[in-house]
């Protein structure tokens, strides 16, 4: 069996270069990802404005389709590294196993929902008949779809956990770029038939299927520590346990996002559409701020899982210290991108006059939080790197629902506009410093303990 080549670099190697090592294919590919995010929305925008505002109203739903493949993910990640630690190469390999099934069943049960629901899925969230008709010609291809989504977000993590971020980075830039390329095709038939918001769909699920298809290839061809052998396949109950005590207060927080955006669409209903388009523009450029931290997550999460199960309390200090570091100043950079370039960035998507004053201000205030929230993100991920999903649940649900929710619709009441944006930054100081005092008092009692054995 194949073990101390590949897994012992997570214990061995110096702390910043594997760091940099894991973590810079994954920011790349996050960063890959991010720009599909925006081109998309942007060709959607020359749509008209309604199809951009019915985008920002199908993304929740796509977020619901991201938190299970990420909890899903982050489960299998977190134990396949644990197991690599304790050398059980065998077990962490039937993990791989089991999520690649689970993949194919999530698609299908989420592809019948959309061939059948999709319409009265985005009702739930507009009465306005064309946000409706754009929104369900959207997210129909999207969910019937959803199985191309599912293969990749799920597999890739699967070689992460075993510290392996080169080829899930080659993964991310297939599906992005074939997107990329294939949006302004379809959308406005260069080349194709004109398909509209349709053609953002199908190119986002014909992309997804290529990028799936290289990942299996990868993963079933053989030189990997994780070894696949589906016919020999037998289901494991505490596996799925182990994935989810980890992986479904990731998924659980995936979920509060999506909420949370649809519940803030709600409130921002009440003022126009363009403040809905503002705020999902918002939400795309964002992730040009945080897709790198989670891309550093990717190289993070399997060091300190793997020297938490090798019982080295000294790498995984020195790992947390230079994680919390390199968050700090990817999140400080956005923070001053958003402040000094809130006009050019709006203007990217479209210029009308009540989208650049409403979207500029988005920007400027939300993004006040942006230096704090890297630090953030990576509490969380240490969180779960130690098999502790609980705490990351428990602050994501207070921060997200708790907080920002009430603040929004009682800020907005007393200001609107104005004020309504201030609620992101405030809720995010408050659950920063819960995550500040409760990891703090778990890490002083998982070092203890490991240092005691």
């Amino acid at each position: 069996m194949k073990q101390n080549s590949k897994d012992n670099k997570l214990g061995t190697e110096a702390v910043a270069p594997l760091l940099f090592r894991l973590a810079i294919p994954s920011i790349i590919s996050m960063f890959i990802q991010a720009l599909y995010n925006v081109v998309d929305s942007m060709w959607v925008a020359r749509i008209n404005e309604d199809a951009l505002a019915a985008l920002s109203l199908a993304f929740p739903i796509q977020m619901i389709l991201i938190a299970i493949a990420v909890g899903t993910g982050v489960g299998t990640s977190s134990l396949i590294s644990r197991l690599l630690g304790q050398g059980k190469n065998k077990r962490a390999s039937n993990v791989a196993e089991h999520v690649l099934l689970l993949s194919v069943f999530y698609g299908a049960i989420v592809g019948i929902c959309g061939a059948l629901f999709s319409k009265q899925i985005i009702s739930m969230f507009t009465n306005n008949p064309v946000l409706i008709d754009y929104g369900t010609r959207y997210i129909k291809i999207i969910l019937v779809g959803s199985t191309a989504l599912f293969i990749p977000m799920i597999a890739n993590n699967i070689l992460r956990g075993e510290g392996n971020t080169f080829i899930p980075m080659i993964t991310m830039l297939i599906g992005s770029i074939i997107n990329i390329v294939l949006d302004p095709l379809l959308i406005f038939g260069y080349g194709f038939p004109e398909f509209g918001i349709e053609g953002a769909a199908i190119a986002t699920v014909f992309s997804r299927i290529l990028s799936g298809s290289f990942i299996l290839f990868m993963l079933f061809k053989g030189d990997n520590e994780i070894e696949l052998n589906l016919k020999n396949f037998n289901f494991n109950f505490s596996i799925i346990k182990g994935i989810y005590e980890v992986g479904f207060p990731a998924m659980t927080m995936q979920f509060l996002a999506s909420f949370m955006i649809a519940g803030f669409n709600a409130i921002l209903s009440g003022y126009s559409s363009t403040a809905i388009a503002a705020l999902g523009i918002y939400f795309r450029l964002q992730s040009f701020v945080f897709m790198p931290v989670f891309g550093l997550n990717q190289g993070y999460l399997p060091i300190i899982g793997y020297n938490y199960g090798h019982n080295n309390p000294n790498r995984m200090k020195k790992t947390m210290k230079l994680g919390f570091l390199i968050a700090f100043t990817f999140t400080t950079l956005g923070f001053l991108l958003f402040q000094i370039f809130p006009g050019p960035l709006i203007k990217m998507f479209n210029s009308s006059p009540e989208l650049l004053t409403i979207g500029k201000a988005t920007l400027r205030k939300i993004s006040l939080a942006f230096p704090i929230i890297g630090p953030a993100i990576i509490g969380s991920t240490t969180f779960q790197a130690i098999g502790k999903g609980f705490p990351s649940l428990v602050l994501s649900f207070t921060r997200q629902i708790i907080l920002l929710l009430p603040l929004g619709y009682i800020l907005g009441k007393i200001g609107g506009l104005n004020l309504i944006w201030y609620s992101f930054p405030i809720s995010e100081i408050i659950s920063l410093i819960a995550m500040f005092f409760w990891l703090r008092s778990t890490l002083i009692n998982v070092f203890n303990e490991m240092e005691a054995s």
